[in-house]
């Protein structure tokens, strides 16, 4: 963990510190040495709009053109396109709250959108390195961004909702503390920005919220001209799933010609599991396969289908409420 004596630039997210875009006339709010390590503050992913406090019909008023404020951007001395940005993660501080929420409407989020036509919202309390929700469920946390980017070549303002080829919302819960991140400089000086922290999430963030929080973020960030990349790459140790640990799991699958319809399905199929099984409603169902439900590619080969497997960690339910192992 770094100590306050490590860190050579604190950021408060502040008005003038804070943009809702991605573009490369922005001017910098800070510029560092290559090397440099910087405490940066990061809002939640609505702004502000939702507290611990939220309720259904706020999420109803949230104002989408407000989501996703990033903190930045950052300068880099001495960065040039065809350059690799390299970001050391090294600590992030939450503030001992957070919410998933499921938003309708204008917002369109979410892979089963059509099917949760109603606002719903789940405020979490983060303590001892767990988010509780219903019914006694724990999900382990391990905070990362969900946005970290860098600005893109071409000019004018681009929406930050999409992943892009130079970072962005890539919503990799794998880039934990002690991971790194390597971007593609596309513009003099890179033009970082990071936000939309997570507190958990699982592979898919498929209601469309992870389980989103403010947060301090603390990373050193370097520049690496030997070498030359197209899209984001990473290191991490994970974790790899929800819990951290290999354990029972269960799965449910999708099967379709079209990978987001396999993965649909899969999640369907989960969220019936969760209401008939778990005894949660279809809105805590989604929710929680949001924050702790990895979807991953089981089979591509065998064409025209794929095979989308969505897995749901055992160990978050209580003792009592978990599936016999055998």
């Amino acid at each position: 963990m770094p100590t306050d004596t490590d860190v050579d630039h604190r950021i408060s997210a502040t008005d003038d510190a804070v943009n809702s875009s991605w573009n490369n006339d922005f001017e910098p709010i800070l510029t560092v040495e290559p090397g440099d390590v910087v405490r940066a503050e990061c809002r939640d992913a609505t702004d502000g709009q939702l507290g611990p406090d939220a309720t259904p019909a706020d999420v109803a008023a949230v104002d989408v053109s407000r989501v996703h404020p990033l903190t930045g951007p950052i300068a880099v001395e001495g960065a040039r396109p065809g350059d690799v940005l390299r970001v050391d993660l090294l600590e992030f501080e939450h503030e001992g709250w957070g919410y998933t929420a499921v938003l309708p409407g204008a917002a369109g989020l979410g892979l089963l959108a059509d099917e949760f036509e109603e606002p719903a919202i789940h405020a979490w309390d983060l303590a001892d390195d767990v988010a509780r929700f219903v019914d006694g469920i724990e999900v382990p946390i391990d905070p990362f961004p969900g946005i970290v980017g860098v600005a893109p070549a071409e000019d004018g303002d681009h929406e930050t909702l999409p992943p892009r080829s130079m970072g962005g919302n890539i919503d990799v819960k794998h880039l934990t503390a002690g991971s790194t991140l390597f971007l593609p400089v596309a513009v003099d000086g890179a033009l970082f920005s990071v936000g939309d922290c997570h507190a958990a999430q699982g592979d898919g963030e498929v209601c469309g919220t992870g389980l989103e929080a403010p947060m301090t973020v603390t990373c050193r960030i370097d520049v690496e001209s030997d070498r030359t990349i197209e899209r984001p790459q990473f290191e991490t140790d994970g974790p790899f799933t929800p819990t951290g640990r290999d354990e029972r799991m269960f799965g449910t699958t999708g099967i379709d010609a079209d990978p987001r319809e396999a993965a649909r399905g899969a999640v369907r199929a989960m969220i019936a599991h969760l209401r008939d099984e778990r005894e949660l409603t279809r809105e805590q169902a989604y929710v929680l396969c949001s924050a702790a439900v990895d979807l991953k590619i089981s089979e591509a080969v065998n064409g025209p289908n794929w095979v989308v497997s969505a897995y749901l960690p055992e160990r978050i339910f209580p003792t009592d409420r978990r599936r016999p192992s055998e």
